[in-house]
């Protein structure tokens, strides 16, 4: 049977705390409740075509990270299987299941914590015209998409609308102290390591990533998702060369469309193609088959 997409999330008596771009955040006390859609956006804008399914793969690879990394720091993922939900959930299972987690409501620290291992993407970009990426300074001469010689962190503001601003350590210092900055940059850095060298035993290579913190009782909790193709540029290591774009498991690919046809972010947003949804989700699926072995649980 064809899977049917999930645009929007509708549970009688519940409190939205949030609605992103992808996901659907509800209110349930010192708890949240996180359902990812099948929504896709791209250029700032959510797109009208969904991709039926995105949403249970966008979960599977946070509650893989989820479980794998928290022998480094500890997260705010409490379940993820509806028989441990509040018993006012457990009739929405249709809605809920395989794309949906409940977490530790904390108070979310507004920067993004960004990991870069290899030249791709702005970082490439802003490369190419200032030597460095937000004040970091690289040596000469890398090519695109190549490994850097160290994984960097380059933070950047957390905006409620429009596009997130990049800043220096130094700025990140300035608006969170610095005890917190360097655990912060820390703690990114040995979450990038770790899951660069699991991934790679799995055929894949992750280029970049972004983290998301919050605090609870004065303790730093990794947050939101974790390490899912929309927060992360994942490329297939046996076809990786060096000095040229990759082939991406992310939503580059669907950037690279939008840009084909001339679209860059101004309403209306286009449809997407019949064709383009199968090969997006199929890269979606085997990004996920790679790294866990099997597919949505």
């Amino acid at each position: 049977m064809e899977e049917v997409s999930l645009t929007e999330v509708k549970i009688p008596g519940l409190k939205r705390f949030a609605r992103g771009k992808v996901r659907e955040i509800f209110d349930l006390g010192s708890r949240l409740l996180i359902v990812a859609t099948d929504r896709i956006s791209a250029f700032d804008s959510v797109l009208p075509t969904p991709i039926p399914g995105r949403g249970k793969i966008l979960t599977q690879f946070s509650l893989f990270w989820f479980r794998y990394l928290k022998k480094i720091i500890k997260n705010h993922l409490l379940a993820s299987n509806i028989r441990e939900y509040p018993n006012h959930l457990k009739g929405y299972e249709e809605i809920l299941s395989g794309r949906s987690m409940l977490v530790t409501k904390t108070k979310r620290i507004d920067v993004e914590c960004i990991v870069r291992g290899y030249l791709a993407g702005s970082g490439w970009r802003e490369y190419r015209e200032r030597g460095g990426i937000c004040g970091v300074k690289l040596p000469n001469g890398l090519r695109e998409a190549e490994r850097l010689p160290q994984p960097i962190f380059t933070p950047t503001t957390k905006a409620t609308s429009g596009h997130d601003q990049n800043i220096s350590f130094s700025q990140l210092v300035g608006l969170i102290g610095e005890e917190r900055a360097e655990m912060l940059k820390q703690t990114s850095l040995r979450l990038y390591r770790e899951a660069l060298a699991y991934s790679l035993s799995k055929g894949l290579i992750l280029a970049d990533t972004k983290f998301e913190f919050g605090l609870l009782n004065g303790e730093i909790l990794w947050i939101d998702e974790a390490l899912s193709p929309d927060s992360s540029r994942y490329w297939p290591q046996d076809e990786y060369q060096p000095g040229r774009a990759q082939k991406s498991f992310d939503k580059e690919y669907l950037r690279e469309y939008l840009r084909s046809i001339g679209w860059k972010g101004m309403a209306p947003a286009p449809e997407l193609p019949a064709q383009l949804v199968e090969e997006l989700r199929g890269r979606y699926e085997e990004a996920l088959s790679r790294l866990t072995g099997g597919g949505i649980n």
